[in-house]
Parts: structure tokens; C-alpha cells; sequence
């Protein structure tokens, strides 16, 4: 059952932030079952061998992935992720010899990405530590000896900061190497903890899908990575247009929701960048918009709400988490995205650069993605609420056979093509 609260925050919060209404939805209403077999602790040999279910309007077919040219909206437009999966899990230890691990969740100075990464001989980010609990502030963290032997570029890691189990870590280095370097010669992929595996040879390119470009994610936009070249070049030839965006997927998506009540579990901030020029086709467009993969879906339903504060604060902001929810909007979507567009040519831009915490759940109205491709996810998950809220809470219709039918799941699982209902 669905119902709703009325909160009234503060007159200081920002706009998307008064005369809320939250829907009221229990996390144990989005379980089943899932024994541990049929989850994919490996990919299968061929990207595009996997399973394919197409739901539409209640109808389920099963097809294989590689054919899912022929199964896409004539005259789509498709829509990409196309960040990339850095090597952000690092082994240090201590001077007693107790090893540590950190894993790099944001940047914190530089702030930006790519100067982050620049940068060649100190930086601080953001990061889950492990085994931390007798860590001091100040000390200074060596390399593993198991990471390999780096003796020409001497890794350290201090503690800057705590808040819990993350905290700020400042990283130095000598060598001049770039820190994108140093992570590529000293870190792992971080692949999913429900694997229960460790990282090996096949991760560094299964786990990363053919099209990434943009490196930031700590986890991988898994509904790419079935994509081969030979699916991309029949959906070229079908004459379906694609495009891109980039959001960074952090280490939040594989947060369980631990409040029966939804309203309850915070999102976590994720980065996104849209050009100009897709913003325009979007405006523009009459065609049926595929996402591929829930990070392009919130990427691409966050820019109305993005639109809407060009158009009643005259700037982007980041989008709150309940921001879709807390009153009817009355701008069209052509409105909002040409919102955005004014503010980046009056701004000499080309991009938008901007954060959203946006949680997509049962009752939301979706004003840009029509189609999504997306693998099967986990119990009492968020994805699995922003699953139902496409399919108008018939996502049991999927799951349902989806397990009687032998799918696999979540990372490395098959995957889906679903019609928005």
C-alpha cells in the first residue's frame, strides 16, 4: 500500500525542499527470493550471450541479448553511460603490519574529477576505510608488499579526518606519475561485495563496459556490459540514434535500505554531465527515449528537476532526493531542458556538471525515458523500487519469471528490456 506524509522543513531549504510529500512505501513489500546460485559470480564467455526478457504491458518474452536491435522502438533514440570504472580499492598497512583497505568513494581536493586525478604527487579523497578502528589521525599508511613492489613511486596514505567508517585520506607519491596512474599500477576494480570474491584478471575488462570513457564510477553502469560491437553496429544499422551521459556511480548503490520505512534511507549524491547538445535533442525530439541501465534513467528524469530550478532560481542545483514528490510541477519537460539550455549559452557552456540524490519509487512520473535496458537486482533495494515505479508495480510479473526460467542476477546476471507502463 501506498500512502503519503506531509513534512514542512525549514523556509531555508532549498526549493525542492518545502510542503514535501513523501509516499510512504515499506521495503519488505519489494522481496523475494534469491538463493546464492543464481547469482552471477562470473561473466559468460560472449558479452551478448546472455538472456534477454522483454516485458511489455504485462507480456513477457525471453530472446537473447543479441537481438535486441531488432526489439528496440523503430526511430529510437538511445541513451548511454558512459563513465568509466577506475581501480579505486587500495591495500596499505600499518607499521604493526595489520593490513588496511581503502576504497576511494569521492574526490576531496581537487574536488573535480579529472584535476583529481591530474594530479601528481598528493591528493585527498573521500574513502570506506577497513579494519580502521585503531587508525589515528595522522598516520601514515605504507603500501602492501602483496599489491607488488612500488618502491619507485612510494605510496603512502594518512588519515586526515574520520566520520565513522569513511573518512578524508590524503594520498602521496613520487614519480610524477598522474594519481589515475597510480591508481592503475597499485588499486583493484572494486567489484560487487555480493560476489564474495576477489578481483581477478577477467574483472579488469568484463567489469567495465566497451564504451566507457570518462573514468569516476566505483562500480560499473552493469546494463552496458552485455553490449558488444556487433549489437552496437545492428542497432546503428536499424537507424536507432544513440547518445551519452556520464554518472559516476558510487559505492552507495550497493547500500541495502536498513528502514523498513523507505523515507527513512538517504541516497547518496552522485555526479552526472549532460552536453548541450543532447539537452537539445531531448527538447526536440518526438522519438521513444531508451535508457540503458538505471543510472542513465535517473541521469535522465534528474534534468527536469534540474530545468526547474534554472526556471525558478535562475542557476542549476543539485537534485534533492524527494524533489519529484513534494508537489504537482506544472513546466513541461521541453520547458525545463530549455531552461537548461538558456542557462548554458548564457553561461558559454557546453555541458551541465551538477549532483542528484534522486530516488525514483513507486508514484513517480517519468517525463523523459519511455524503454530501459537493465539487469535483475537485488531484494529490498532502491533499483528494484525505481523497477517497479517503470513498470506501474508489476515488477513481480518480471521477477517471477525471471526465477522460474533460469536468469541469472545482478552484476554480472542477464539482462532485461523493459516498456514503460
Amino acid at each position: 500500500m501506498l500512502t503519503r506524509i506531509r513534512l514542512c522543513p525549514s523556509p531555508k531549504s532549498s526549493i525542492f525542499a518545502y510542503a514535501m510529500t513523501i509516499p510512504v512505501i515499506h521495503i519488505e513489500d519489494f522481496s523475494y527470493p534469491l538463493p546464492d546460485e543464481r547469482i552471477a559470480k562470473y561473466p559468460l564467455p560472449e558479452r551478448d550471450a546472455s538472456k534477454l526478457l522483454v516485458y511489455r504491458a504485462g507480456d513477457v518474452q525471453e530472446r537473447k541479448f543479441r537481438d535486441l536491435a531488432d526489439l528496440l522502438p523503430e526511430g529510437a533514440l538511445m541513451i548511454f553511460n558512459d563513465t568509466k570504472v577506475v581501480p579505486a580499492r587500495l591495500f596499505f598497512q600499518r607499521a604493526t603490519g595489520a593490513h588496511i583497505e581503502i576504497f576511494c568513494l569521492d574526490p576531496d581536493d581537487p574536488a573535480e574529477y579529472n584535476s583529481n586525478f591530474a594530479a601528481t604527487e598528493c591528493c585527498r579523497w573521500k574513502c570506506v576505510i577497513g579494519n580502521s578502528k585503531r587508525l589515528k589521525i595522522g598516520e601514515i599508511l605504507t603500501l602492501d608488499v602483496d599489491s607488488g613492489d612500488w618502491n619507485d613511486i612510494e605510496p603512502t596514505a594518512r588519515l586526515v579526518s574520520r566520520d565513522g567508517q569513511t573518512g578524508i585520506v590524503e594520498f602521496r607519491w613520487k614519480g610524477g606519475l598522474s594519481f589515475s596512474a597510480v591508481l592503475e599500477r597499485c588499486g583493484q576494480v572494486p567489484i560487487p561485495p555480493y560476489l564474495n570474491r576477489d578481483t581477478e584478471e577477467i574483472d579488469l575488462e568484463r567489469y567495465q563496459t566497451l564504451y566507457a570513457h570518462v573514468r569516476g564510477s566505483v562500480a560499473a553502469p552493469t546494463a552496458g556490459l552485455h553490449f558488444t560491437q556487433r549489437v552496437l553496429d545492428e542497432i546503428a544499422a536499424r537507424g536507432i540514434e544513440t547518445d551519452h551521459v556520464c554518472l559516476h556511480v558510487g559505492a552507495g548503490t550497493f547500500l541495502p535500505v536498513k528502514s523498513s520505512l523507505v523515507s527513512e534511507h538517504p541516497m547518496h549524491r552522485e555526479p552526472f554531465t549532460v552536453s548541450r547538445a543532447l539537452l537539445c535533442r531531448l527538447r526536440d525530439t518526438q522519438k521513444p527515449v531508451v535508457a540503458v541501465g538505471t543510472t542513465s534513467v535517473r541521469t535522465l528524469e534528474s534534468l527536469y528537476y534540474v530545468g526547474l530550478s534554472c526556471l525558478e532560481q535562475g542557476r542549476p542545483e543539485d537534485v534533492a532526493q524527494w524533489a519529484p514528490y513534494e508537489r504537482e510541477y506544472a513546466p513541461s519537460r521541453e520547458e525545463a531542458l530549455d531552461a537548461i539550455i538558456r542557462y548554458l549559452d548564457d553561461h558559454d557552456l557546453e555541458e551541465i556538471k551538477i549532483g542528484t540524490r534522486i530516488i525514483i519509487v513507486p508514484g513517480f512520473r517519468f517525463r523523459i525515458v519511455d524503454a530501459m535496458v537493465t539487469n535483475f537486482h537485488q531484494p529490498q533495494s532502491t533499483l528494484l523500487l525505481l523497477i517497479s515505479a517503470f513498470v506501474g508495480g508489476d515488477w513481480h510479473t518480471i521477477y517471477d519469471y525471471a526465477l522460474e526460467h533460469g536468469f541469472r542476477f545482478l552484476s554480472y546476471g542477464d539482462s532485461s528490456l523493459l516498456f514503460r507502463r
